[in-house]
């Protein structure tokens, strides 16, 4: 049996790494269409100009605010209209995966410089396409990674420290779904079977996080770059990135497809929905009363939700539960890498018992 796992081409990490820029993008066009998040537009426009010149034109282009695909086709026509040869995305995970997606429908290198780390979204040859409403639609498999992938530690450590716990919640998934993939043996998004690699690194992914993430989040509580901040931002954004896609998708992030169904969600952050989504599956596949209390007690003490109410859903009817339960069992969902039978009846059963969890833990605390 063939096994397969995918890397990003280059990814540079560290603080001030955003110098490196222009000469990064330089290898691989002379002329980028710059794609702004537009929360940072303002703020990181001029550095960008400060650190491209000499090396690159650019041409700038503000996010939209959904990667769907309107937006998609918009920055199409953009990059044909300028002639670039290079696509640049500098933001959240939507503008990322927006990127990666224009890059190759024009056939381009793509450059990803993440300004949060809040999703394992920049290393991936993939993009999560939503609805001009927010409404997850489908995964966008692209033929390669980014060209490179470019984290600036001191860019990220001036963000809001929730979009690191965010970011938490997604890695905190990638163990859990790659190790159900390994037991099931499904494949991962290449549709091979993962090798012992992926596996050790969504290991090391899950590691690093109970290790230091809370004195990580404390970092970034005080803008502050330290060995535990750099540590879990590469978990959150290269650990994560390359355990899920050559470990393999299941549970967690399917649920997290579900909870978009339901509009009150759509204001919470796509980490904070996987990790609903992890502590689901820890009923849904028969975790160990340890593992249940370690992984509630790491959620707590990264401010993740450990109940619906946290996502907005305060008082949620069991019809709409229902919903999120059949979403998350549709054709073709990673939910089905799980390696014993899943339904929309044992998710409903999963997310009421880690909703019930979460709020007996709150009683208690």
């Amino acid at each position: 049996m063939l096994t397969t796992a995918i890397f990003p081409g280059r990814y540079v990490q560290g603080a001030g790494a955003i110098t490196t820029l222009g000469g990064e993008t330089a290898r691989l066009g002379s002329r980028a269409l710059v794609l702004l998040g537009h929360v940072v537009v303002k703020t990181l426009s001029p550095r960008v100009a400060e650190v491209m010149t000499g090396d690159v034109d650019i041409i700038a282009e503000v996010f939209s605010g959904e990667c769907c695909d309107d937006e998609i086709a918009r920055l199409k026509t953009a990059v044909e209209a300028s002639g670039a040869g290079v696509v640049v995305g500098i933001g959240g995970g939507k503008v990322l995966d927006t990127a990666k997606a224009v890059a190759h429908v024009c056939h381009l290198p793509v450059v990803i410089v993440p300004t949060l780390a809040s999703t394992d979204a920049p290393c991936s040859a993939l993009s999560v396409i939503y609805t001009p409403e927010g409404v997850f639609d489908r995964y966008l498999l692209l033929p390669r990674n980014p060209d490179v992938v470019l984290v600036d530690t001191e860019i990220i450590a001036q963000a809001p420290p929730r979009f690191l716990s965010a970011g938490m919640g997604d890695a905190l998934s990638t163990w859990f779904e790659a190790e159900s993939c390994h037991i099931a043996r499904a494949a991962n998004m290449t549709g091979r079977l993962g090798p012992m690699t992926a596996y050790a690194l969504a290991r090391l992914c899950f590691d690093t996080l109970m290790d230091y993430g809370a004195l990580s989040l404390r970092a970034a509580e005080c803008g502050a770059v330290t060995p535990a901040l750099e540590k879990v931002v590469e978990a959150n954004t290269l650990l994560s990135g390359l355990g899920f896609e050559s470990g393999g998708l299941g549970a967690c992030h399917a649920i997290h497809n579900g909870l978009t169904v339901l509009p009150q969600t759509h204001e919470f952050w796509h980490g904070e929905k996987v990790a609903i989504g992890v502590l689901a599956a820890l009923f849904l596949t028969d975790q160990t009363p340890e593992m249940v209390d370690r992984v509630y007690g790491f959620c707590a003490s990264v401010n993740l939700p450990i109940s619906l109410a946290d996502i907005g859903l305060h008082g949620v009817s069991d019809a709409d539960v229902m919903r999120v339960a059949e979403a998350a069992c549709a054709e073709g969902e990673s939910i089905h890498n799980e390696p014993h039978e899943v339904s929309p009846k044992t998710v409903f059963w999963a997310l009421k018992m880690a909703d019930a969890e979460g709020r007996r833990r709150k009683a208690i605390a």
